[in-house]
């Protein structure tokens, strides 16, 4: 079993440090069911540092409501619109109680695989393969309640792969020690959604290797999760495919450039004008998703 693990493990740490650039397949994510009856550690895919959470869980994922340090430009731009998006179908749904446990892992200096990079808060936590939903779930505030009335808040910045269950977070060792001594290994929790109210604007990204012919874009320090990024080109808005290591694609370089619109999992629409096209820069907007 101890080497089943460590081949998972490896695995998981070349995955995520082979994330494609501009070469790549258009970022298309697979969902692997759980296995049922499994039950060996989760292996948490940091993109650094190496994971070690505790028993896994194969709790239901029924919600028990129905759905309803990078460096930064000296300017900021955006521009905020009052138009809405219906919103669709996820995994994850607002106002909506999911059940399931919390296990911990080491975080190291906080990065994951949403590649957001280091954290100086470690009250962060991992979403399992099928809630992640191939990032879906990056950047989402979670409030976690445990069995015992603790609380805590975490943004998930990780993906933690099976045998992670349906309604499983992994979190960090320190937020776990916010709900219970590590020593217990795996606590029963119910997690929802949280639309935190005091926030600075967000940020957009270009992915290294970006360019007029190929660029990835990814969303910074949003309030709500993000379902939706769209480019404007010549012939209107399009909204590029998602991979699963948290960049919007434009394989062929249509918008790359361009101004950028973005919707939150409640329909909300943000348009950001006069972003540079410079890789690996974090540029600051004057916008942010309205807290719910």
């Amino acid at each position: 079993m101890v080497a089943v693990l460590t081949a998972a493990g490896v695995l998981t740490c070349l995955v995520v440090a082979l994330r494609p650039g501009p070469t790549a397949d258009a970022g298309a994510a697979t969902t692997v069911a759980p296995v049922a009856g499994t039950e060996a550690a989760p292996t948490t895919a940091p993109s650094t540092g190496s994971a070690t959470p505790t028993n896994a869980s194969h709790a239901s994922a029924t919600p028990t409501s129905p759905p309803t340090s990078t460096p930064t430009m000296a300017t900021t731009t955006g521009s905020q619109t009052t138009d809405r998006a219906a919103p669709r179908p996820g995994r994850i749904q607002p106002h909506t109680t999911y059940e399931g446990v919390a296990t911990a892992y080491k975080a190291a200096d906080g990065d994951g695989a949403c590649l957001f990079g280091p954290s100086d808060d470690l009250m962060i936590a991992a979403m399992n393969t099928t809630d992640y939903e191939s990032s879906r779930a990056c950047g989402a505030y979670v409030l976690v309640r445990a069995s015992n009335g603790a609380s805590i808040t975490v943004r998930i910045t990780n993906e933690c792969p099976l045998p992670c269950a349906p309604g499983q977070l992994d979190l960090s060792e320190q937020a776990f020690a916010k709900l219970a001594d590590l020593e217990v290994g795996r606590l029963p929790i119910t997690w929802t959604l949280l639309s935190p109210g005091t926030l600075p604007p967000l940020s957009i990204r270009y992915k290294t290797g970006s360019s007029p012919y190929w660029c990835g874009i990814q969303v910074i320090n949003h309030r709500n999760p993000v379902d939706r990024l769209e480019v404007r080109t010549a012939q209107g808005w399009r909204q590029l495919p998602r991979s699963d290591y948290n960049y919007f694609l434009s394989t062929n370089g249509s918008g790359c450039g361009s101004s950028i619109r973005i919707t939150d999992v409640y329909g909300e629409r943000l348009t950001v004008d006069g972003i540079a096209l410079k890789p690996d820069v974090a540029q600051p907007t004057r916008v942010q998703f309205a807290p719910r």
